[in-house]
């Protein structure tokens, strides 16, 4: 490689030691491992402290002592150069992977090489751990597939060589080496090296190899630095494009066409929830981040696809929580001539197939409970599971509001926090508090996969009124009824919504024009309003936000929509399911998080 000088090896030497000295655990050897100052430091017989407690010189790199080890670090950059040694290279022919290796050379005995010149391999990746016992060093290259071991000798050395290798080699480095095979007497396999060259020169220090990254904050904030400490964290993302991979391949066997929709929109429909608004200088106006792709999805139909799909980012201005990130990842898909109950067996069909792609099995662990995937899941009517779980059967209500409320506070009010009260005397119909007192003392027992079925109309604008004429709310009033939507409850936490959707184009005009009758009417009395608790202005806030009806929207089903069914799958929430990760940020690579003070 032009620019890049060749360091030789030659000669054998047992490997001594095994992985207690790899990681410092203690030895009566003398040891070489690379510390924060990124200088290699020679100790005998240094104890280290235990994995389990805090150690007394830190757990991280302080400001000043990362400044003087990239202040070492810059300096071996100008050494290589001298040398004629470039450290930032352009290309490495790869012969293999780690991974390749350990599966060809899998049945390779110990203590046995293969040095023929039809075993000579050349790999690269990032030095992890090194250590040194006179004429020998050993340094564990890791790439995307797993780790492997340099072996590296002395004697094959040209000059002082092996000395610069001590020296100018740091943990964090890139390194591309390449050699024969040899499986060591304690059974490592590894590159018996001929020649290695610095592919990439590290300048700031790799976290504590016994305690890692650990602060929850930066391994958010630095997601590279926490895969390169916690290779498990890349597992999980890798798991991720497995399961977006599987639940393309599930909807596109069914014959379903993926489309893309505007990220901008001129008004953010397909949801309540709150946008991020932004402004275009040449339109002269304003543009929201899309907070669904349902309209859009749903004007496909119109034009004559039957059956449509899109995985996308949607974007909502609203908390952040172990559950919530403004910006997420759903699949949301639409197909005509169906309704709901076709998109229960969807929902099915999507996650058992991603959890069998993850995990090879149907009963999986998140957050110590068991939870079986087993087809069929169970499906119960909103009211049925209130009924269930508080005993209240808001059948017995009628159409007063007041009567129910009273019920409610008098029944399950002890021990509900000010917030929660404060969401049940706001409701300002029996089908929001019905949902209200849902979310409150439902939503959290519903462990195992679990159909929620008919949801108020209030709730579901842009879904079918319940067919059923026998439906618990009288359908003449149809503000007052049932529709046929449901959502998919795992570990208490909704996955996956869905309608049979709304078509008459005059319903749905009514619908979206009472939705935001309602929301500017919250609006209204949130900027009346200068006092109060702190949930109230809390839920004030949340109301100051424009509401714009899309009239394209409108236009559109008064062409004609088929009759349609659709859903959406939160799949941030699929993949914490799938990879018993706690909190959404687990799952995506860069969360928002608060400006670093």
């Amino acid at each position: 490689m032009e620019g890049l000088r060749v360091w030789r090896l030659s000669s054998s030497i047992a490997r001594p030691s095994g992985l207690r000295q790899l990681f410092g655990l203690g030895s009566s050897s003398g040891l070489v491992r690379c510390l924060d100052g990124g200088a290699s430091t020679t100790t005998t017989n240094t104890r280290l402290p235990s994995r389990n407690r805090l150690s007394s010189t830190s757990t991280s790199t302080s400001t000043s002592d990362r400044e003087a080890v990239r202040a070492i670090r810059l300096k071996k950059v100008e050494q290589l150069r001298s040398k004629g040694l470039e450290p930032y290279a352009y290309k490495w022919d790869r012969s293999h992977s780690a991974r390749e290796l350990q599966e060809i050379y899998k049945n390779l005995k110990n203590g046995e090489e293969m040095d023929s010149e039809s075993h000579l391999v050349s790999i690269a990746g990032r030095i992890v751990a090194r250590r040194a016992f006179g004429k020998l060093a050993f340094l564990t290259l890791r790439d995307d597939s797993g780790t492997v071991q340099l072996y590296c000798e002395k004697e094959r050395l040209l000059n002082d060589q092996f000395e610069q290798l001590k020296t100018l080699v740091d943990i964090g480095d890139i390194l591309g080496a390449s050699g024969s095979i040899k499986r060591t007497e304690k059974g490592e396999l590894s590159v018996k090296v001929d020649s290695f060259s610095i592919l990439t020169k590290s300048l700031l220090p790799l976290p504590d190899k016994f305690h890692g990254l650990t602060d929850i904050d930066k391994r958010y904030r630095q997601r590279y630095v926490d895969m390169i400490a916690n290779p498990e964290v890349a597992d999980i993302f890798r798991k991720r494009a497995k399961i977006v991979s599987e639940i393309r391949k599930t909807v596109e066997s069914q014959g379903f066409v993926e489309v893309e929709t505007p990220v901008l929109q001129g008004a953010a429909g397909g949801a309540e929830a709150r946008p991020f608004v932004t402004y275009h200088n040449s339109l002269g106006r304003d543009l929201y981040l899309r907070i669904a792709t349902e309209l859009h999805l749903k004007r496909m139909l119109v034009g004559g696809f039957e059956k449509v799909y899109e995985i996308g980012r949607i974007f909502r201005n609203e908390g952040i929580s172990t559950r919530h990130n403004p910006e997420f990842t759903t699949i949301e898909m639409y197909e005509a001539y169906s309704d709901y109950q076709t998109m229960m067996d969807m929902a099915e069909e999507i996650v058992t197939r991603c959890a069998l792609a993850v995990h090879g099995k149907l009963t999986i662990d998140y957050q110590g409970v068991e939870i079986n995937l087993e087809r069929p899941w169970r499906r119960e009517t909103m009211h049925n599971l209130v009924k269930e779980v508080t005993g209240i059967d808001f059948t017995e209500f009628e159409n007063d509001l007041k009567v129910a409320k009273d019920v409610i506070m008098k029944t399950l009010g002890v021990g509900l926090d000010n917030k929660d009260k404060f969401s049940i005397e706001a409701c300002p119909s029996l089908g929001h508090l019905l949902n209200e007192v849902f979310e409150i003392f439902v939503e959290q027992k519903l462990l195992q996969p679990t159909f929620v079925l008919d949801y108020p109309m209030e709730i579901s604008p842009l879904a079918k009124p319940h067919r059923r004429t026998t439906s618990s709310y009288c359908l003449e009033n149809r503000h007052a009824g049932l529709t046929e939507r449901f959502e998919l409850f795992i570990c208490g936490r909704e996955l996956a919504n869905a309608f049979s959707e709304l078509t008459d184009p005059l319903d749905q005009r009514a619908r979206l024009e009472e939705q935001v009758r309602q929301h500017n009417k919250k609006r209204a009395e949130a900027v009346t309003v200068t006092d109060g608790t702190e949930e109230q202005k809390n839920k004030n806030e949340d109301s100051m936000y424009e509401v714009t009806l899309d009239d394209d929207f409108l236009t559109a089903l008064e062409y004609g929509m088929p009759p349609a069914s659709g859903m959406g799958i939160g799949i941030d929430r699929l993949v914490m399911l799938l990879t018993d990760s706690a909190s959404i940020r687990d799952v995506i690579a860069f969360p928002v998080l608060k400006i670093s003070q």
